[in-house]
């Protein structure tokens, strides 16, 4: 089944959990009620926002991420459950515990998966493809001294929205479209980490002190150009600057259903984040010396109007 994020936006909306459904609420009507087993993430960006107790543990219990967004969409703050796998305790021993060469080489495995997506959305976007982008995939050493993920960046960039284009947090425009679409995959990595029993503050390569999920933010680079092709299609349809609508909106959250080549089989993104998850888990365990990732995207699913 192909779970799907839901954004609750207005003001003063109520929250609460009845029978199996997530149920949303104004002052005096049910607003809508979406199934529990549907929900991959649940993202708040409205204000005044009310949950329940009850609905937040419902969520904790089944690994559903509440993200609460600033005015910039991006994660302000995450629910994040205490308990979320039977073999939990010692699966994260195992993984504070992996070795730096380990950690190395499971980055240098993510970082030339992402440059790998990168050509894939290219070609898918613009027709064209980049013999530096491919002899950077091919050059990708363990743990990344030479930085072949920035390189790639400056390569990718122009040639997917044009030679004026920078990639900027701050930026309005098909930046705010990146950020929105990364804020619903990041939630969307961090409750496969959940399920597979890892700990989010354990990482492979990210190290911020501030950031408190860094294995999220190492395991979200092969799925990023899956966002940048949104993006690229929504961009493409717009008479100017994009806006980052409620038609927009509705199609960057469903980066978890675009399909992604895995051992030559087309497969979601929700099951490709599930099946990197689980191998990350057996390669702390040393039962793998490898991550399970997707050979690139496949598809171009888009549907930027409604």
């Amino acid at each position: 089944m192909i779970r799907r994020a839901v954004e609750i936006t207005g003001e003063n909306r109520y929250l609460r959990k009845a029978q199996g459904f997530l149920l949303v609420c104004d002052k005096e009507h049910e607003l809508g009620r979406l199934p529990l087993d549907d929900l991959e993430v649940v993202l708040v960006a409205g204000r005044g926002v009310t949950c329940t107790g009850g609905l937040m543990n419902t969520l904790a219990e089944r690994c559903i991420p509440l993200v609460v967004c600033d005015q910039r969409f991006l994660p302000a703050s995450m629910l994040w459950p205490v308990e979320s796998h039977t073999l939990q305790s010692g699966r994260i021993r195992a993984q504070a515990d992996l070795s730096a060469p380990l950690r190395k080489r499971l980055w240098q495995q993510l970082v030339r998966a992402k440059i790998q997506g990168q050509g894939d959305t290219l070609r898918l976007c613009t027709g064209q493809t980049s013999p530096r982008l491919a002899r950077l995939a091919g050059a990708v050493r363990s743990g990344d001294p030479g930085n072949a993920e920035g390189e790639a960046a400056r390569v990718y960039w122009p040639l997917l929205f044009g030679p004026d284009f920078r990639r900027d947090r701050m930026r309005a425009g098909v930046n705010a479209l990146l950020n929105y679409g990364y804020t619903i995959l990041r939630s969307a990595v961090a409750r496969a980490v959940m399920l597979a029993g890892l700990h989010p503050a354990f990482g492979l390569h990210h190290h911020n002190l501030r950031d408190t999920m860094p294995l999220v933010d190492d395991l979200i680079e092969p799925f990023r150009p899956v966002v940048d092709l949104l993006a690229h299609a929504l961009a493409a349809e717009a008479d100017g600057v994009p806006v980052l609508t409620a038609e927009a909106k509705e199609c960057l959250t469903r980066v978890t259903t675009v399909d992604m080549t895995h051992e030559g089989m087309a497969s979601p993104v929700s099951e490709c984040l599930l099946r990197m998850t689980r191998s990350l888990a057996e390669v702390c365990e040393g039962r793998k010396r490898r991550l399970v990732l997707p050979e690139g995207v496949r598809v171009k699913t888009a549907e930027p109007k409604p």
